[in-house]
């Protein structure tokens, strides 16, 4: 992995929301959104320095490049969002690690993840955010805010899990939250609306209207009437 830092942010004391790109795409787009309500400006990225496949165009190959931004306002640092995640352990470490370096170094004191949480039972209404946190102390604290915690043990893979476990490591209040899908092959923005809606409880801030959110949920749907086949 690359790092380069592009400007040094003046933050006293910020939570940290930090996820990639996930089943459903959830992670991406509450972290895209998340960056335009805020209006963040970049100040550090984390580079795949070797990708693990080549993308042929028809004749000619082009190298995918893999790069994550660390972005800023006021009281907050977003990390992730793009496309993908590390192909190798090795890199998916280093950015952990990367993550709680930057988080220690502006003194966070919490990081919250996010993605998609795959359910076998069909969806109707709503879907719900499931969380998770570092302690059972912290569990408890949430609890009281009328929020559903992840209802049976798992396995959470990927950055969007194993983040957790560093802030764990580090001393740092770690809160995962994971919306419910049924098909992670497709973008879900209603997952997407649903985290953020938890995010924006629990961290009091606001993210601002998610209508757009409804539109791009409303399209995909009217797509996969008409027949569309989308390939993630």
């Amino acid at each position: 992995m690359k790092f380069t830092q592009i400007q040094e942010p003046s933050l006293e004391k910020p939570l940290m929301i930090a996820a990639l790109q996930d089943m459903g795409n959830v992670g991406s787009i509450v972290i895209d959104f998340v960056n335009k309500s805020k209006r963040t400006i970049p100040f550090r990225t984390a580079e795949a320095t070797h990708p693990s496949y080549v993308l042929d165009n028809g004749g000619y190959i082009e190298i995918p490049k893999e790069i994550w931004e660390y972005r800023y306002d006021q009281n907050i640092i977003v990390f992730g969002g793009g496309v993908g995640q590390p192909k190798t352990d090795e890199d998916l470490h280093a950015l952990c690690q990367d993550v709680i370096d930057v988080a220690k170094k502006h003194s966070v004191k919490f990081i919250y993840t996010l993605g998609g949480f795959h359910t076998m039972r069909q969806i109707r209404g709503d879907h719900q955010t499931f969380i998770t946190t570092t302690s059972k102390e912290l569990t408890a604290q949430l609890q009281r805010l009328d929020v559903n915690m992840t209802p049976s043990k798992s396995v959470i893979t990927g950055f969007n899990g194993l983040i957790l476990g560093y802030a764990k490591q580090n001393g740092i209040h770690g809160i995962g939250l994971y919306g419910e899908l049924d098909e992670p092959s497709i973008p879900q923005y209603k997952t997407a609306k649903s985290v953020i809606t938890t995010l924006a409880k629990l961290t009091y801030q606001n993210f601002g209207d998610t209508i757009e959110l409804d539109i791009m949920a409303a399209d995909i749907e009217r797509k996969l009437k008409s027949g569309w086949n989308y390939d993630i």
